[in-house]
């Protein structure tokens, strides 16, 4: 798996998304299921049981998550509900390459749609990558919003 983009992996059920974020501990942090399992205070048999069948307590899956560096199962629940994830923007001036990699991913989205219209493109493909353009679009949507917003700075007295 070395050398996966993870910003575009997209879990297609829960199983998958669970599996997905301790394949992503492993590669990332190095982290073993018996480490994960111990972080978030099950015994290792327990949690690869939740990993094969994908029947994780729901109360589990933020520190799951957590230990593992990543939330595919959060995002795979709210997404097989028709919802859209955003990551909460910053409000921080936007960079050019900011700007270039949405200008990436909408191409990559208007392509794969008519890829998908000439019967080019399997339909779970361009979905995920419309749904990086819309992500990416209300990120910045957001980030302009915020940005209007000043918010007050509370550091220690100098």
């Amino acid at each position: 798996m070395s050398g996966k983009n993870w910003k575009r992996v997209q879990p297609t059920s829960i199983t998958h998304a669970l599996r997905l974020c301790k394949d992503y501990a492993k590669e990332i942090h190095n982290r073993s299921v018996e480490r994960i399992a111990d972080l978030i205070g099950v015994s290792a048999d327990l949690l690869y049981k939740w990993l094969a069948n994908g029947r994780m307590p729901v109360s589990l899956i933020p520190a799951f998550e957590l230990a593992c560096g990543i939330h595919y199962a959060s995002r795979w629940l709210v997404t097989s509900e028709g919802k859209l994830v955003v990551d909460i923007p910053t409000g921080r001036t936007v960079k050019a390459t900011d700007v270039q990699q949405l200008q990436a991913l909408l191409n990559e989205a208007v392509g794969g749609i008519l890829s998908f219209a000439d019967g080019k493109a399997e339909a779970g493909e361009v979905l995920a990558s419309i749904n990086h353009a819309m992500t990416g679009l209300a990120w910045h949507h957001g980030n302009v919003e915020k940005h209007l917003q000043p918010e007050f700075e509370f550091g220690g007295a100098d």
